[in-house]
């Protein structure tokens, strides 16, 4: 074994390495971003979405009714239907029943397991938002890439949409 000793200010050959993971790990969560859902009562107070959807969840006897604004939120963050997302939980884990505990969309066939309920579903919101496979889509076309395989995926996730707001799906 090699000891090495450093009588000088410089730093250690392995610290230039070891910074760029640290700053790629900081990166990467910073992109994720993390939101702290404040107490569902009294964020869904003023948005007639964020009570329905609680109300949906609560119907379903979902654990993520506590988070309904995280997911309005996101959805407005984004510009994405705010139906969308919610409804490919139920479909993907009965709501986050069922699955990877923080990975609630079976994002990437639910091996990702996300720090958080709250970051899986920023992050899985800005992907739809940003990345060249769903960006500029209609929630129709995020559904159609979402899952290709499964011609009967998008119609499995529109019931659930229309079910919270029976707006038509685009």
């Amino acid at each position: 074994m090699v000891l090495r000793v450093y009588y000088h200010v410089g730093m250690p050959p392995w610290t230039d390495r070891v910074s760029r993971l640290v700053l790629g790990a900081i990166l990467t969560a910073c992109s994720v971003g993390v939101v702290h859902a404040e107490p569902a009562a009294s964020s869904c107070d003023t948005d007639n979405r964020c009570q329905a959807l609680r109300n949906f969840f609560l119907k379903y006897q979902s654990p993520l009714e506590k988070l309904a604004i995280v997911f309005v939120r996101a959805a407005d963050q984004h510009k994405l239907d705010w139906r969308l997302l919610p409804a490919i939980s139920m479909v993907e884990t009965s709501g986050g029943k069922h699955g990877t505990p923080s990975n609630v969309f079976g994002w990437n066939s639910g091996r990702t397991r996300f720090r958080s309920v709250e970051s899986g579903i920023l992050f899985v919101a800005s992907r739809f938002a940003e990345s060249p496979i769903y960006a500029g889509r209609t929630a129709m076309g995020i559904l159609r890439m979402y899952n290709p395989a499964r011609k009967t995926y998008p119609p499995k996730v529109i019931y659930f949409m229309r079910e919270l707001a029976a707006d038509p799906v685009r």
